[in-house]
């Protein structure tokens, strides 16, 4: 099986943890039997330099044979003054939407042995295992009207009923799979969209998925319960605004941003980028960490191409390298290269065990 995989190396460290993560899925797929095409596309800051636009319009046409879309870190601030409609993160919504790739799904898990990188106590960290499910292309980003006047400025937070159950749906499935609970965040004692979508959530768990535990949270007091005990939590689904600054707040709790990888799925091909940024001060140096868009990799070979065995044994050579010396920005040891080094080598003591 040969797959066509679509890369948006993006900008600062993007093409640095891209070109690592393809060096691995490059060896992963002699070792597993499957080839990859992997055919890179300018998108992001470096699209604005080229194409006047971060979502070119003849990248849309390129991305319709792919089967998984990868994806590096867009932005910085040579970009940032820019029109909104110019701007980095405009043209990642329009990718999404584009693509239609209405589910987020962001795992913060904490390593067993690896407790002492996060910057909660070890005791607390321990046992963090939670799939967070972010509703990716409605709500307030995407909501109309929306102004930004002199006097006034003004957006919408709007969602369909039909967009609510279907990313709900997501949620309990993956909790069949896992622990079997769902925690639903949102603001429903005062945003009627968020009653409407608490309403809407109990609905599709009432009918469909009887056997799920359902809980709900209000947003703040999630916030605090994820700083405070995280292992409480198996699947948390929520909406695109809440979901945001949910995920990267639990995205710390492993240790560093640089950890955590995301899928972003949707009817057709999806898209795999780490959750962190650009980190434009650092690029070019070597020393970013690669781990988030390797897991993300790992992700696209589960979700994406199918390929879970290839997936669990790239996952457990992160863990390996991470566990015996990690990344410079985790107080280890290693650069960006030698991290991926750890990686493959680990990749083919797996082989030999």
């Amino acid at each position: 099986m040969n797959y066509q995989i679509a890369v948006l190396a993006g900008d600062g460290i993007g093409p640095e943890v891209v070109d690592t993560s393809l060096s691995v899925l490059d060896h992963l797929a002699k070792q597993y039997g499957f080839g990859l095409s992997v055919h890179h596309h300018r998108f992001g800051g470096v699209a604005i330099d080229s194409d006047g636009h971060p979502f070119p319009e003849q990248l849309k046409g390129a991305l319709k044979d792919a089967d998984a879309v990868f994806l590096g870190a867009v932005g910085g601030p040579k970009w940032d003054k820019l029109p909104r409609e110019l701007r980095c993160e405009t043209g990642l919504l329009a990718l999404r939407k584009h693509l239609g790739v209405f589910s987020n799904l962001r795992p913060v898990k904490v390593f067993a042995g690896l407790e002492h990188l996060s910057p909660l106590k070890s005791e607390v960290a321990k046992g963090t295992d939670m799939l967070i499910v972010r509703e990716l292309t409605g709500g307030i980003y995407f909501g109309k009207p929306s102004h930004n006047l002199s006097t006034e400025g003004l957006s919408t937070m709007v969602y369909q009923k039909p967009e609510v159950e279907r990313i709900a749906r997501v949620a309990f499935e993956a909790a069949k799979e896992r622990g079997g609970k769902v925690t639903s965040v949102d603001k429903a004692n005062v945003l009627d969209v968020s009653q409407f979508w608490r309403d809407v959530v109990i609905g599709v768990q009432q009918s469909e998925y009887p056997h799920i535990e359902l809980d709900h949270l209000y947003i703040d007091n999630a916030a605090m319960q994820v700083a405070r005990d995280p292992k409480q939590f198996d699947v948390v689904v929520t909406g695109n605004l809440f979901g945001d600054i949910l995920s990267d707040l639990a995205a710390v709790i492993p240790g560093s941003l640089g950890l955590l990888p995301s899928a972003s799925l949707g009817a057709g091909t999806g898209l795999f980028e780490p959750v962190h940024g650009s980190a434009p001060d650092i690029a070019g140096k070597g020393i970013a960490n690669p781990v988030g868009t390797m897991l993300s990799a790992a992700l696209m070979l589960r979700h994406g191409l199918k390929q879970s065995s290839a997936a669990d044994a790239l996952e457990k050579a992160v863990q390996q390298a991470l566990s015996d010396d990690p990344t410079k920005d985790l107080g280890g040891s290693r650069n960006t290269a030698a991290f991926t080094k750890a990686v493959i080598s680990g990749l083919k003591a797996l082989v030999i065990s």
